[in-house]
């Protein structure tokens, strides 16, 4: 695969590479094209240098044997970024990162599959982070963000949707789902909305009051 940075603009969504499951290699292209930052997270530096891409900065606590020289070698220039905080995960680090930096947005692959904890912590954790950066965590069957209160998109009939509220959401209103909402509430563990799906070509609107609600575009 070659590297990245068709055009260097930071309204831009930068990439943050995890280490969770791989995704296609035809997803990573899409997103790398239009990155102007590429962040790979520890551990996960190996497997994305096997595939060729350009990374401008490696971050993470480095808590194994870590030879610096070897990666700024592989991928001159490369800034290396050391956030031993324990309490946070590498992944947070790189959101905090972004934002000391003035970014507004991030796609973020490879954040899911493999274990478990990891998938639900990297997907809930961005609630965290609702007024300070766009996130959108892709793999080859999902795309998950954040909604704000009010949520409106053009989609083709018969999209799934899925709508997980992180904790308790109240107020929620749907148009043009199969399932609709009407004022009711969702409650992580009691009820969600999964597999939803769009009745019709055309606008799909989600609001709601309170609480943070994920969308999850779903295939198969």
């Amino acid at each position: 695969m070659s590297s990245h940075h068709i055009v260097r603009d930071d309204q831009e969504p930068a990439l943050i590479i995890a280490n969770g499951a791989s995704c296609s290699e035809e997803l990573i292209g899409q997103l790398l094209e239009w990155s102007p930052l590429v962040i790979v997270l520890d551990s996960a530096i190996d497997r994305v240098i096997k595939l060729g891409i350009k990374i401008d900065v490696l971050l993470g606590d480095f808590d194994r044997d870590f030879d610096a020289s070897y990666y700024l070698e592989k991928q001159y220039p490369l800034k290396i970024v050391h956030t031993p905080d324990q309490d946070k995960t590498d992944l947070d680090k790189a959101f905090d990162y972004l934002i000391a930096k003035g970014h507004k947005a991030v796609n973020v692959i490879w954040a899911t599959g493999k274990r478990a904890d990891h998938t639900i912590t990297n997907i809930t954790n961005i609630v965290a982070y609702r007024n300070e950066l766009k996130i959108v965590v892709l793999d080859d069957h999902s795309k998950v963000f954040l909604l704000q209160k009010k949520y409106e998109k053009w989609y083709p009939k018969n999209t799934t949707i899925s709508l997980i509220p992180i904790g308790k959401v109240t107020g929620i209103t749907t148009k043009n789902l199969f399932y609709p909402l009407n004022n009711e509430e969702l409650i992580i563990g009691y009820r969600t909305g999964s597999s939803n799906h769009v009745v019709e070509d055309g606008i799909v609107t989600i609001e709601h009051q309170e609480g943070d609600l994920l969308l999850m575009e779903c295939w198969d």
